[in-house]
């Protein structure tokens, strides 16, 4: 266990800082980084203002931006963990043999994280790339690791999570999400038709390490058709399987 002298506040206060610009939060004052943070407004200013000196913010007289260059933060950590690497040469091989667009995605509180990804064209409006996030609740990536889950555990995720509906489609309830949850457990696969965004679905196994225990997931997404659900299970699944296998043999 840490004490307080292991650790510095002041780079702990910046993180957060950091942390408090989203999607929903893109443009911010001081007042509103203090509010988010909690932070004194002089604290939240110099954080912000060495963000800037350093080249990962900028400031228009009253807003602050976080730039590009925050990205190499996430982008160059996430280089150096070992399951990007061990996956993306299966992940290739799978999006070549399903010719769709193929993710692997870890968790991260209520969101999954792309950590690696092999797509020869862009399905989804908004295109998603390694490091992008989305609610783990609406995600077939997500309700896969979260079947892996003690059930206690996965609901304290849901009720900590904003169900807002990204589409007509998607569940709000958790009581509805459980039991996809559920399914997913059952069946070994998560089948996610149009609830993260319209014109989209998913189908999403885990990935196991050599003990069983689940360390991330892996999907193919694919345009919504016609196509009967289980006519898209029965053709891909055995796929996503076969790399589950071939991957299990290999994670620690």
């Amino acid at each position: 266990m840490l004490n307080k002298t292991d650790t510095i506040a002041s780079f702990a206060k910046g993180l957060s800082v950091i942390e408090s610009f989203s999607a929903e939060r893109p443009r911010m004052a001081i007042k509103d980084v203090a509010e988010v943070t909690g932070l004194d407004r002089s604290t939240a200013r110099r954080c912000l203002l060495t963000l800037t000196s350093l080249g990962y913010a900028e400031f228009d007289g009253k807003y602050f931006t976080l730039t590009a260059k925050i990205m190499r933060l996430g982008m160059d950590a996430l280089s150096t963990l070992p399951l990007p690497r061990t996956v993306q040469p299966w992940l290739e091989q799978l999006s070549e043999q399903l010719g769709q667009a193929c993710s692997v995605t870890i968790l991260d509180g209520t969101e999954v994280v792309f950590v690696a990804r092999a797509a020869k064209r862009r399905i989804m409006s908004v295109g998603l790339m390694v490091g992008s996030r989305l609610p783990v609740h609406c995600a077939a990536m997500g309700r896969v690791m979260l079947a892996a889950l003690p059930e206690a555990q996965a609901l304290a995720i849901l009720e900590a999570s904003d169900l807002s509906p990204r589409t007509p489609k998607a569940l709000t309830r958790t009581e509805d999400i459980m039991a996809r949850i559920a399914e997913a457990r059952a069946n070994g696969y998560c089948f996610v038709d149009q609830e993260t965004e319209i014109g989209l679905r998913s189908l999403a196994v885990p990935i196991l390490n050599k003990h069983g225990q689940t360390v991330a997931a892996v999907n193919t997404g694919m345009i919504a058709t016609e196509e009967d659900p289980q006519a898209i299970i029965s053709r891909c699944l055995p796929s996503l399987l076969a790399m589950q296998s071939s991957l299990k043999r290999v994670l620690p």
